[in-house]
């Protein structure tokens, strides 16, 4: 089986047909990671259930949790309004970040100057 064909015919890939997939926790709204799906990627995610992603340094598909233990189970999936972004809602069990963080946002925050 493939990706449904109106799926992906919506999305905008980037060169190497890979777009961005934003993890968010489906119940607060915390962003979690940003990670990469080709095609297939999407379609594993949408039919099984736990996020699939591409690794774009191994060059392999990777799913979530399944070395680490730390597994998204995918409440929702939403392409944005051009299809160049896919949000996946998920229920996050332990870290989402490889560094060992909850999510991949935790570590650096940037300063803003007021006024």
């Amino acid at each position: 089986m493939s990706l449904d064909s109106k799926i992906a015919a919506r999305l905008k890939r980037n060169p190497e047909g890979l777009v961005p997939a934003i993890a968010q926790q489906f119940d607060t709204g915390e962003v979690l990671m940003l990670a990469w799906m080709n095609d297939e990627a999407l379609h594993r995610t949408l039919t099984t259930g736990r996020a699939t992603y591409w690794s774009r340094s191994r060059g392999e598909f990777w799913v979530k949790g399944d070395t680490s233990g730390h597994v998204q189970h995918v409440k929702a999936v939403a392409l944005d309004c051009d299809g160049d972004t896919v949000l996946v809602k998920v229920d996050q069990v332990g870290a989402a970040c490889h560094t060992g963080d909850r999510t991949c946002f935790d570590a650096d925050q940037l300063q803003i100057p007021l006024g």
